[in-house]
C-alpha cells in the first residue's frame, strides 16, 4: 500500500511565506485509491468524513486535554458569496480545499492563503434548499477535484490549478433539483445526489467515470412502473416522489459496498397519493459500486408524513456487539431514533430513542418497523414530536473506538403540522402544505454520546440557543470532541463525560461540522462558520 499521498507545492520559500505570497505556484497531486483507502485518518482528510467509514475519527493527539487551553486561532479565511457555509474541508498534505456557493477555492492549510480560486456564477431560477447556493465540499482522486454546483452539475477540476476539464449536467430534465452535498470518490467513479425531495422530484445516486465524465449507472430511488414497490406510485407520481440523496454515504471496501441514504417522500404531509411504504424513500440502501446494483436495503419510516429523510450519515463499525463480532451500520436518524444494522444484510439489529419528544410512534417492533401512534397532518393541525427539523440532521456525527461512543447533535422540539393536498408544479415546492412553531414552547439542541456496549446514553450535553444550529461533530485521538454549539462557538468536550474543556466564540451562525490536519507535524482542527473558515492549532 502507498504509505502518503504524492502532493508537491513548490513556493519561492516553502516552509515561511513572508508578508507577500509568491508569484510562482506549481502545485502536482497524485491521490489512488489506497490514499483514499488509508486508515486511521492522521496528517490528511480526504473526503467530506474524513475516510470511508464516516467515523469523522482524527488519529492526531497532539491537542489533548492537557494543553487544550492553549489552542488558538492560527488562521481565518473569509468568501464573500456566501453568509453560510456548510463546508468541511479537504486537506491533501499540506493543501486544503473548500467550496462556496459554486465557488472551489485550494489554500495553504498552515496560513489560509488562496493558492487558487475557480469561479462559477449561482444559477438563477432555483427553489428551495438549491435556491440558497449551499455546498459541503469536494472529492479528489488522481490530480482532480470534484464539486457539485447548485443546479446539479458535476464539475472536475484540475487540483493544480483550478482549470475547468469537464462540466457533466446530470439532473437537468426537471427545473426543481439541485444538489447541495459533497461528491464521493469510490475506487474510479465519483458518486453524487440531488436535492429536492420536497420539490416533486425523482430522487437517484449516479456514478461517473472520474476520468472522462461519463455516466456508469444510475439507481433510482423511485422504482418505475412494474419495478419492485412501485405499488406506492400509481400513475406519474413516481416521476415526483422525492427519496433524493443529498449527503454523502459510506463505503465498506472489504465488503464491497457502498451505504447511502435517502430522503423523503413526496408531497412531505400528503399520503392519501402515495399509499403504502413508500420505497425506497427513509431509506437506507446497500449498492454495488461497479454497478449500482442494489444489495439490501433498510426503511427507518415507512408511509413518511413528517419529512423524517434517512440522509444521516451511515457510520462503519466493526464491534462485538451484543456478544457477537459483527459489521455494523449506525444511524442516529431524523425520526428520534438511532438505530444499529449488520451492514452485511440489513438485518436490523436495535433502535433506541435519544430524545423525550418523541410521540410519533410508541417504539420499533422487532422486525425495524416503527409502531405508530396514528398521529398524522391535519387541517386544523397536529402537535408531532420531533419537529421538522428532526431530533438530528445531516450535521455529521462522529464515534471514538476506544470509548464506543457515538456523538452527535440532538435536538428536543415538536410542531404543529398541517395538511393541504396541492398538485405538483414546475417551479414550486410539493410539500402539501407545511409546519408552525408551538408559540411558548421551547427547543433545545443537546451533544450525545450514545454507548455502543450499552446501548443507552451515556451522557447529554444540554446547549443554550434557540435550537437553530446545524453544526456536528468530531472525535479525536485526543480524548476529545470537538463540536458546533448552538451560541456560535467551536467547542471541546471530554469525549469519556462530557465535560466542557474549550470554547472559542466565532459570532456567527455554525451550519458545518469540523475536521483536523497536519502539516510537518502540527495538529489543526478546522470548522466553517457563517462566512469564514476558522483554522485552529497550539502555540
Amino acid at each position: 500500500m502507498r504509505s502518503a499521498i504524492h502532493i508537491t507545492v513548490i513556493f519561492s520559500c516553502l516552509l515561511a511565506w513572508g508578508d507577500d505570497p509568491p508569484a510562482t505556484i506549481s502545485t502536482a497531486i497524485d491521490i489512488h485509491s489506497d490514499d483514499l483507502l488509508a486508515q486511521p485518518l492522521a496528517g490528511n482528510w480526504l473526503s467530506y468524513n474524513g475516510d470511508y467509514s464516516g467515523r469523522r475519527y482524527s488519529s492526531l493527539s497532539e491537542i489533548n486535554k492537557n494543553n487544550l487551553a492553549q489552542l488558538r486561532a492560527a488562521w481565518v479565511f473569509h468568501v464573500h458569496n456566501s453568509s453560510r457555509l456548510e463546508v468541511t474541508p479537504v486537506v491533501a498534505n499540506g493543501m486544503m480545499f473548500v467550496t462556496a456557493s459554486n465557488d472551489a477555492f485550494a489554500l495553504d492549510a498552515r496560513s489560509g492563503r488562496v493558492v487558487w480560486h475557480h469561479s462559477r456564477p449561482n444559477a438563477e431560477g432555483l427553489i428551495d434548499d438549491a435556491s440558497r447556493h449551499i455546498t459541503r465540499g469536494v472529492g479528489l482522486w488522481r490530480n482532480r477535484l470534484y464539486m457539485e454546483t447548485d443546479d446539479a452539475h458535476l464539475l472536475c477540476l484540475d487540483a493544480r490549478s483550478g482549470n475547468l476539464i469537464w462540466d457533466v449536467a446530470y439532473a437537468d430534465w426537471n427545473k426543481n433539483y439541485g444538489a447541495t452535498s459533497a461528491p464521493l470518490v469510490v475506487k474510479d467513479k465519483v458518486l453524487v445526489g440531488t436535492s429536492g425531495g420536497d420539490d416533486g422530484v425523482r430522487g437517484f445516486l449516479a456514478a461517473y467515470d472520474a476520468l472522462s465524465g461519463q455516466l456508469v449507472w444510475r439507481f433510482w430511488t423511485i422504482p418505475a412502473p412494474g419495478e419492485f414497490g412501485s405499488g406506492s406510485w400509481p400513475g406519474k407520481l413516481y416521476l415526483h416522489g422525492g427519496g433524493t440523496t443529498w449527503m454523502p454515504g459510506t463505503y465498506d471496501p472489504k465488503l464491497d459496498t457502498i451505504y447511502w441514504g435517502t430522503s423523503n417522500p413526496a408531497p412531505d404531509f400528503e399520503g392519501g397519493v402515495r399509499p403504502g411504504d413508500d420505497l425506497y424513500t427513509d431509506c437506507m440502501l446497500a449498492l454495488d459500486p461497479d454497478t449500482g446494483k442494489l444489495k439490501w436495503y433498510f426503511q427507518f419510516t415507512p408511509h413518511d408524513l413528517f419529512d423524517f429523510d434517512a440522509v444521516e450519515t451511515p457510520i462503519l463499525i466493526d464491534a462485538v456487539y451484543q456478544g457477537t463480532a459483527r459489521k455494523l451500520l449506525v444511524q442516529a436518524n431524523r425520526n428520534g431514533y438511532i438505530y444499529v444494522l449488520d451492514r452485511t444484510n440489513g438485518k436490523f439489529l436495535s433502535a433506541t430513542p435519544f430524545v423525550e419528544k418523541l410521540n410519533w410512534a410508541k417504539g420499533i417492533d422487532a422486525a425495524g418497523r416503527p409502531v405508530l401512534t396514528e398521529l398524522k397532518p391535519t387541517t386544523e393541525g397536529t402537535r408531532v414530536c420531533p419537529g421538522y427539523a428532526g431530533a438530528t440532521n445531516w450535521f455529521a456525527p462522529s464515534y471514538n473506538e476506544s470509548t464506543h461512543a457515538v456523538y452527535f447533535m440532538a435536538l428536543e422540539q415538536c410542531e404543529t403540522y398541517f395538511f393541504k393536498p396541492q398538485p405538483f408544479q414546475e417551479g414550486q415546492g410539493y410539500y402539501s402544505t407545511g409546519v408552525k412553531r408551538i408559540p411558548g414552547e421551547n427547543s433545545q439542541k443537546l451533544l450525545v454520546a450514545f454507548n455502543l456496549d450499552s446501548g443507552s446514553m451515556a451522557w447529554k450535553y444540554p446547549q443554550i440557543g434557540g435550537g437553530r444550529s446545524s453544526a456536528g461533530t468530531m472525535a479525536t485521538a485526543g480524548d476529545l470532541v470537538f463540536f458546533g454549539d448552538d451560541a456560535g462557538s467551536f467547542e471541546a468536550v471530554d469525549a469519556q463525560s462530557g465535560k466542557p474543556l474549550w470554547h472559542f466564540n466565532t459570532g456567527q451562525e455554525m451550519s458545518a461540522s469540523p475536521m483536523s490536519y497536519a502539516v510537518a507535524g502540527k495538529q489543526y482542527v478546522a470548522i466553517a462558520a457563517g462566512s469564514d473558515i476558522f483554522a485552529f492549532a497550539l502555540p
